[in-house]
């Protein structure tokens, strides 16, 4: 049975449908850069995508190929996620999705490294004729966070965002949202593939006490 990160870390990947506080620690993660409104044709979040799940299932394929990666066991590639800031302000204004500056990221498993990803860089360019340099390896330790998973549109979000807020005043927290703690969402649906009405997000926002 292949690992799955979902269902071995239910508590990040698959919270209730109301706010909860959890403190994440530091992983390992694929890593790309860029702006922009996220659902324009060729935007540079789309190219981020394929860029992310490009090196994702090369590293996770490489068990067929020459190249071996030490501890290397078979898993479920984990969900696609996004980290999502605007400059100038500490909230989402979904309003301004051409202001959106982001990080997609694709969580690694831990015997993953570094130079595993700059093999997997220069495999997935040969075999793909693609330039994948803007892919980083990065590890990020988020901390105490608020999360709640949000179902339905993306552009619906606000209300559950709100909902953590009002989560935080009642119990002593306070967002701590920055340039480099930022709105963080999980993707657990195809947006290609699911009804808008049917998705599934993790939204999470660090804090800290008040």
């Amino acid at each position: 049975m292949a690992f799955d990160f979902k269902k071995e870390y239910k508590e990040f990947y698959l919270p209730k449908n109301r706010p909860e506080i959890v403190n994440v620690g530091a992983a390992n993660y694929l890593a790309v850069e860029g702006k922009g409104n996220p659902n324009e044709e060729g935007s540079e979040y789309k190219q981020s995508i394929e860029l992310l799940y490009g090196i994702a299932y090369t590293i996770k394929m490489s068990k067929k190929t020459d190249y071996r990666i030490e501890g290397y066991f078979d898993y479920v590639v984990p969900p696609l996620e996004g980290f999502w800031k605007q400059e100038g302000s500490h909230s989402i204004d979904y309003s301004r999705k051409e202001d959106f500056e982001f990080v997609s990221v694709i969580r690694l498993p831990d015997f993953v490294s570094e130079k595993d990803v700059e093999w997997a860089k220069e495999e997935a360019k040969r075999k793909k004729k693609t330039d994948f340099s803007k892919v980083e390896f990065r590890t990020i330790e988020e901390g105490l966070c608020v999360q709640c998973m949000h179902n339905g549109p993306y552009d619906d979000e606000p209300a559950t965002v709100a909902l953590m807020d009002r989560f935080l005043e009642e119990n002593g927290y306070v967002n701590d949202i920055s340039d480099t703690r930022m709105h963080h969402e999980i993707y657990l649906s195809d947006a290609r593939r699911t009804a808008l009405e049917k998705l599934k997000t993790v939204i999470r926002h660090p804090v800290r006490m008040k």
